[in-house]
């Protein structure tokens, strides 16, 4: 296994420029049932994780490991179609290793996706809700270990995370914005932990997006994160059974939905 420091992320960017000469602006990462939406970049180049050195390959269903270059509405763009989970025994370096690279590669944004339960009952499954906070409960933390100045440095605030600007942007579309807790995974929540999230201002909960958010922001680059609530989470609806196959179909539902606001917040950025 790798290291996952500086040294293999610039053996995997060098790999990466090798296939194109585009600098991406914007990083967009696809969680589950999600990745049919990289279908609207345009003039690509698609990469394998597997063929790329040092990147980690994902187990996970809906998560495809394919890496796509090209535009979107003319603006450079990478986009990640799947991640690689903390559940899946991977290490906190190697889930943030993609986020790291990408940064690398020259991507100022970075725009996460993912499946969530919803804990707000005002939410319903289909829905898309805009991110304007987290709460790490992964108990682990991706920048734990010695500091590289080239990345970040050692103590990056996380007052602002999810960027204001397009927060209020998402506002002005009409999109709810909710609190998201992450837990490691990967047994769903038992009723009795969904109550204390609640209780601790919880709006939704997932098993990935935070410790990439940690590493994106520490490195300086403007994050926005848009989930899709595939389910309520346990107890919410008692006599319902959460299931991996339902988490996909309902956000695979919802991916024409998801495509259409990174549309907009493309043509959005282009416009700054």
């Amino acid at each position: 296994m790798p290291d996952y420091d500086y040294k293999d992320a610039l053996q995997a960017t060098d790999y990466i420029r090798g296939f194109t000469d585009l600098t991406p602006k914007t990083a967009i990462v696809t969680g589950s049932g999600l990745a049919d939406i990289a279908d609207m970049v345009e003039d690509s180049v698609t990469l394998y994780a597997k063929d790329i050195p040092c990147w980690p390959g994902s187990t996970a269903p809906g998560h495809s490991g394919r890496i796509i270059i090209g535009k979107i509405h003319g603006r450079p763009v990478i986009f990640c179609q799947g991640r690689v989970h903390y559940y899946e025994g991977y290490s906190m370096k190697a889930v943030t290793f993609p986020t790291r690279v990408i940064k690398m590669l020259g991507a100022s944004e970075y725009i996460v996706t993912n499946a969530s339960g919803g804990i707000n009952t005002s939410y319903s499954p289909g829905e898309i809700i805009a991110i304007k906070d987290h709460i790490n409960l992964m108990g682990d933390n991706p920048l734990i270990g010695s500091n590289v100045n080239e990345w970040n440095e050692r103590f990056p605030d996380m007052t602002h995370v999810y960027d204001p600007a397009m927060l209020e942007f998402f506002a002005r579309m009409g999109l709810k914005q909710g609190v998201y807790a992450a837990m490691h995974g990967p047994s769903f929540e038992t009723p009795a932990e969904i109550h204390m999230l609640g209780i601790l201002g919880a709006d939704l909960v997932g098993m990935s997006t935070v410790p990439e958010v940690i590493t994106a922001n520490a490195m300086g680059m403007r994050v926005v994160g848009l989930s899709c609530v595939a389910n309520m989470a346990a107890g919410i609806n008692p006599d319902h059974r959460l299931t991996g196959n339902e988490v996909l179909e309902v956000v695979s539902a919802a991916a024409i939905k998801v495509a259409d606001i990174i549309t907009a917040l493309i043509d959005k950025l282009n416009e700054e």
